[in-house]
């Protein structure tokens, strides 16, 4: 976990850039409609929401609800598990509805069509939050802490 607030911005654009990376790729795939291009073109505000969204809505209170949940914090995993779990059910809330209102925007089937982007979201961001983009993520801070613990500080 981050130490301090620099670590924290990196691990955050890290995490937030690979979901976001991923989970655009995922949906263009799934509808038969991935470019280069267009993959671009969605990656730069679905990033920027996301980081919004994960800083100031949906990390707050992922951070506080997994504390709250009857877990061993003497067991880091389990936190990370609970955090993780908790941040991919808020993230996919609000993400899957940015992702329908910039590519279709209000229709008649709006609910719908959004419990199906939901629950489509929810199976692909769960495994590649806890098993791909979490643990990648986490392994990249723990370098970048290595790095700094073997390096003096400079004065």
């Amino acid at each position: 976990m981050p130490t301090n607030k620099k670590e924290g911005i990196i691990f955050t654009t890290l995490m937030c850039f690979l979901m976001v990376l991923g989970m655009s790729s995922y949906n263009l795939l799934l509808h038969q409609s991935f470019t280069l291009s267009a993959l671009l073109i969605g990656l730069v505000p679905g990033f920027v929401v996301a980081f919004i969204l994960d800083v100031f809505v949906v990390g707050v209170y992922a951070k506080k609800l997994a504390f709250k949940l009857p877990i061993n914090r003497e067991k880091k995993w389990q936190a990370i598990i609970a955090i993780s779990s908790l941040m991919v059910l808020g993230m996919v809330t609000f993400m899957s509805l940015f992702g329908m209102m910039m590519e279709i925007g209000f229709t008649s089937h709006l609910f719908s069509d959004y419990l199906m982007a939901w629950r489509m979201n929810f199976i692909a961001a769960l495994p590649l939050q806890l098993l791909f983009v979490g643990p990648f993520s986490r392994m990249v801070l723990q370098k970048i802490q290595a790095n700094n613990e073997e390096s003096p500080a400079v004065s």
